[in-house]
């Protein structure tokens, strides 16, 4: 089935019956102000062309399994990566930037798995239409990790309950950086009160169905990252992704992860572990892979300039001298037309076309910057103005194309292997 955002008309009153029944039985007058923002950059890229009529929502998921121990936790944890293919290359959760459109581009070129963007539990769990909006996913988007940000247990478990039905990890945000997450006390701010970093965890590994997961970054200490990680295992979490920078290196291109404490953690746990940081191309991964012993990687703020990172492919920025790389006959506006159909086909808010958009293009614009300022004087986006912005650009040509080094592509010992995409 589809969970989707509220969508016009036909489209909107089939997606709805999945969101939420009560909304879905509104005429389409009174469900339409729900979808309606006075920033056009809030509105959803709507596609009018007809669809099939959704499948019935899924039944709810029986209740939790009764309280084990810890060596069986474990198990479960291992079962569990294992029957989802254990995914080694994974798109990093990325604020208005991971959502479905942008997965599934990531995953068309060998990305395995992927998060969605933080969402924020409170305003989940009483928001309709934010929901809505801002959480959408499709039976392809699998393996899944919806990610949140919270600082109530009580409060995560019923914007986790929502998702449950619809994911393969229900992950907690302890890992954001940003002045945003100081304010609303959640994300790495949280790393000052383990006792409720605890909690959080317990109360969803005990009332969920689906597992667990955890996103960190590291203490300026070592021991101190241990005793974190440690106490997220014992508290329930399946799996810990650890991005190994501390919560003041918020600049990932003026401070280099620390793959030593990822590889610390992995060697301390007994869960599935991934790693987040430093990850340009594909070689990083296999090294990153070797380094650390981790169970697969994360990737973000790369992936939004290379969707096809996982595939092999690189940018010209990360083209290293003595490299065996020939251009692909693959460059990032061919990235840009396939996540514009696929923006059709799933429907997000425009803010997250356009950021797309600006990071994909940015080479581009630089050479010819015009462009770039028509499009940010477009008050209100279309798909056709887009098409056309991105065939202008391709006939003032200088366009850099993608590198492909196929050596990279080989299995390694890791049982690494990219897409053919």
């Amino acid at each position: 089935m589809r969970f989707a955002p509220i969508l016009r008309n036909p489209r909107r009153r089939r997606l709805l019956r999945s969101v939420n029944p009560s909304l879905a039985a509104m005429s389409p007058p009174a469900a339409a102000h729900l979808a309606t923002a006075s920033d056009p950059d809030e509105d959803l890229c709507l596609s009018t062309e007809p669809v099939a009529p959704a499948e019935e929502a899924s039944p709810p998921l029986p209740a939790p399994p009764p309280p084990v121990s810890a060596e069986e936790r474990v198990e479960r944890a291992w079962a569990h990566w294992r029957r989802l293919g254990s995914p080694k290359m994974v798109v990093a959760p990325m604020v208005d930037n991971s959502e479905l459109p942008f997965r599934m581009l990531c995953r068309r070129y060998g990305a395995t798995a992927a998060y969605t963007p933080m969402l924020h539990s409170r305003i989940f769990s009483e928001n309709e239409k934010h929901r809505a909006m801002e959480f959408t996913t499709c039976k392809e988007d699998r393996p899944l990790f919806v990610q949140f940000c919270a600082n109530d247990p009580d409060i995560l478990l019923q914007a986790a309950k929502i998702v449950e039905p619809y994911c393969d990890y229900v992950d907690i945000n302890f890992g954001c950086p940003q002045r945003i997450a100081r304010r609303g006390y959640y994300g790495a701010f949280l790393m000052d009160n383990l006792p409720l970093v605890k909690s959080l965890v317990q109360n969803l590994s005990a009332n969920l169905h689906v597992p667990v997961s955890c996103k960190i970054r590291i203490f300026p200490r070592l021991e101190d990252t241990l005793a974190y990680a440690k106490m997220l295992e014992e508290a329930g979490a399946s799996l810990v992704a650890v991005h190994g920078r501390t919560r003041d290196e918020k600049d990932g291109k003026k401070f280099r992860a620390d793959w030593d404490a990822i590889k610390a953690v992995k060697d301390a746990l007994r869960i599935p572990v991934l790693a987040n940081g430093n990850i340009r191309h594909l070689d990083d991964v296999k090294d990153c892979l070797e380094h650390t012993g981790a169970d697969g990687v994360l990737s973000a703020e790369t992936l939004l300039e290379n969707p096809a990172l996982f595939a092999g492919f690189r940018t010209k920025e990360w083209k290293e001298n003595g490299d065996e790389d020939e251009a692909s006959g693959l460059d990032q506006a061919d990235l840009v037309i396939e996540y514009l159909k696929l923006c059709e086909q799933y429907p997000v808010p425009w803010r997250m076309v356009r950021s797309h958009v600006h990071k994909m293009l940015g080479d581009w614009f630089r050479v010819h910057p015009q462009v770039r300022e028509e499009l940010n004087a477009q008050s209100k986006l279309t798909f056709e103005w887009l098409h056309d912005m991105v065939k202008r650009l391709k006939d003032l040509g200088g366009g850099i194309p993608l590198y492909r080094n196929n050596n990279a592509l080989q299995t390694t010992s890791n049982g690494l292997a990219a897409s053919n995409a």
